[in-house]
């Protein structure tokens, strides 16, 4: 990670965001605007706001509804020979429930009793309409207890192709002053114990030797930022409800099209890993097709780019499993040392690859090294989960290289390295209601990550001091050099509130720091309790700074019902 020293000066145009802010909060006379609050002006039609993505079609089924109670035939691990709380080793009889509910052809629930299971390997889900069932996540409910690092369990070859990456490239830990000197661990962003992957798919591209060829369906040479149909030129069209990739491909360098419409004015900024790729996607949407009429297509969601000659994009078939859910479980693992940043030992809960319309629900994971790591996924919902434990984690619930996935009501305790994160190339995702207690960050991890949402997020950080007052780093613009900036076009941070535990006085305001992050961020509602004033860089949009949005606490929930009362019937497809 670089070193992010503040700058001496405060920015002017933080100084004048908190005047304003001050008048804004002085004491005025109750009026038929206080009981009925305006919309902010981004959200009224206006023709000089700013452009705003519409974040509603994050989660399970484009936002439509929730993920549904599982259904279907029930294998209960208890009958191949399972039993909690007994002490003994639960592995092979869990693992031959698993093989029998890879077996069934319809919809299958693995199901667990209350009471306390031991497993020590990994249970790999390979097929779709499979349910991960416990009896719930509290007292009374299900415990899954991991008593091994997957350091100690993993003999496969499914990360073969990441450690021959963190050697090719010399990926190393550096700590001089702690005398560490390491390669990176693969389990450090990677892996897990309920591991879900599609058989013969990758969660991410590595190494060039490993890419398969391109495997184009149709060509894409028309659509519009932001709308939902699009033409196409090929032998092939695809058929209503197919789940397809769109990819935009960079073969022209660094003055690409899609380079610049990720980065606009700060293009200059964009690092290596935007042009060294030319057969991969750089920005991948999946999503669904809705209907076809000669060489037009309307997708499920809005595009995420333009498509025309400048910005070229294809149409290529995507393998997933779909409607896989874990749920009401607890996952624990034991209080073993923290062996440091990168260093990971694989106490890793979930690991969620090639899943479409998935979900994990009420779950409470403790002491992990990562508790929930996304890849390659569309349309999740994480929903209700908990992370907790004494150890430092890298990750609590992770987004990369995934679309509209919506994680809710996210509670985190434990501190973790990057509390919530948007990370390489994850696009229209959304923490929405998430609480964080212990040393939060809201982490923007490069990687051409863009369009995605902080949603009425709370923080709970403690103020440090400076030359000029007491400031706290709420944004990090983390990840590698080559990946930089922290982000692209149109990362938004709606309604974040900010409680500093400490460092500053109630009469203090307090400088809040996202020094290396990315353009044309929208920063909307920012409030807490102290007056803040923001230093983030590049220059974004800001309002209602010091103010709460009461007319719309939340976008995601705001832009779904629009959405919904527009359709006239309910948002189906």
């Amino acid at each position: 990670m670089k070193n992010r020293q503040r700058h001496a000066e405060i920015s002017a145009p933080a100084l004048l965001l908190t005047v304003a802010a001050i008048t804004a909060c002085a004491p005025a006379a109750a009026s038929n605007r206080d009981l009925h609050p305006p919309l902010p002006h981004i959200l009224q039609g206006a023709t000089d706001a700013p452009y705003l993505p519409d974040f509603s079609y994050a989660g399970y089924n484009f936002g439509f509804g929730a993920p549904p109670t599982a259904s279907g035939t029930v294998i209960r691990v208890d009958d191949y020979g399972a039993s909690a709380g007994d002490g003994n080793d639960d592995t092979k009889a869990v693992l031959a429930a698993l093989e029998a509910a890879h077996a069934i052809d319809d919809p299958v629930i693995l199901r667990f009793g209350p009471g306390t299971y031991r497993i020590s390997e990994i249970l790999r889900i390979e097929r779709g309409h499979l349910v991960l069932q416990g009896a719930g996540s509290g007292a009374g409910g299900t415990r899954i207890h991991f008593p091994r690092p997957l350091v100690q369990v993993d003999r496969s070859d499914s990360l073969d192709e990441l450690r021959a990456y963190i050697v090719n490239l010399n990926k190393r830990q550096r700590e001089p002053q702690n005398n560490v000197d390491e390669f990176f661990s693969e389990y450090s962003w990677s892996g897990g114990f309920i591991w879900v992957q599609k058989p013969g798919t990758r969660p991410a591209p590595y190494l060039e030797a490993f890419d398969p060829p391109v495997e184009k369906f149709a060509d894409v040479t028309d659509g519009k930022q932001g709308e939902r149909t699009l033409r196409v030129i090929g032998n092939r069209m695809p058929a209503p409800g197919d789940v397809m990739q769109i990819a935009w491909i960079n073969r022209e360098g660094p003055e690409a099209g899609i380079v610049k419409s990720l980065y606009r004015d700060d293009v200059e900024r964009a690092g290596s890993h935007h042009w060294s790729f030319p057969r991969r996607p750089l920005v991948s949407q999946i999503t669904r097709v809705v209907s076809t009429a000669g060489d037009s297509i309307e997708i499920a969601d809005p595009l995420l780019h333009d498509v025309n000659p400048e910005i070229p994009a294809h149409l290529a078939r995507w393998a997933h499993l779909a409607e896989v859910g874990i749920e009401d479980l607890r996952f624990e693992f034991p209080r073993s040392p923290y062996f440091g940043h990168h260093l990971e030992r694989g106490y890793n809960a979930i690991y969620l690859t090639s899943v479409f319309n998935g979900w994990v629900r009420n779950v409470v994971i403790s002491n992990a090294d990562s508790g929930i790591l996304t890849y390659n996924s569309a349309n999740v919902s994480i929903i209700d989960v908990t992370t907790k434990g004494e150890r430092k984690a890298h990750y609590g619930v992770h987004m990369g290289n995934v679309h509209n996935v919506l994680a809710e009501r996210i509670k985190v305790y434990n501190p973790v390295h990057h509390s919530l994160t948007f990370n390489t190339q994850s696009t229209k995702c959304v923490y929405k209601d998430a609480e964080v207690f212990s040393n939060p960050v809201l982490d923007q991890h490069a990687g051409a990550n863009h369009q995605n949402l902080f949603d009425n997020v709370t923080l709970h950080i403690g103020a440090s001091a400076s030359d000029e007052g007491p400031v706290a780093t709420v944004f990090d613009g983390s990840g590698a050099p080559y990946w930089q900036p922290g982000h692209g076009a149109f990362n938004t941070t709606w309604n974040l509130k900010v409680q500093i535990t400490g460092g500053a006085y109630p009469d203090e305001r307090v400088t809040l720091l996202g020094l290396d992050e990315g353009p044309m961020a929208r920063i909307v509602g920012l409030h807490g309790n102290r007056l803040f004033q923001l230093d983030y860089r590049p220059r974004p949009y800001v309002a209602s700074l010091n103010k709460a949005i009461e007319s719309a606490p939340s976008l995601y929930e705001y832009q779904l019902s629009k959405r919904l009362r527009a359709s006239g019937d309910g948002g189906r497809e």
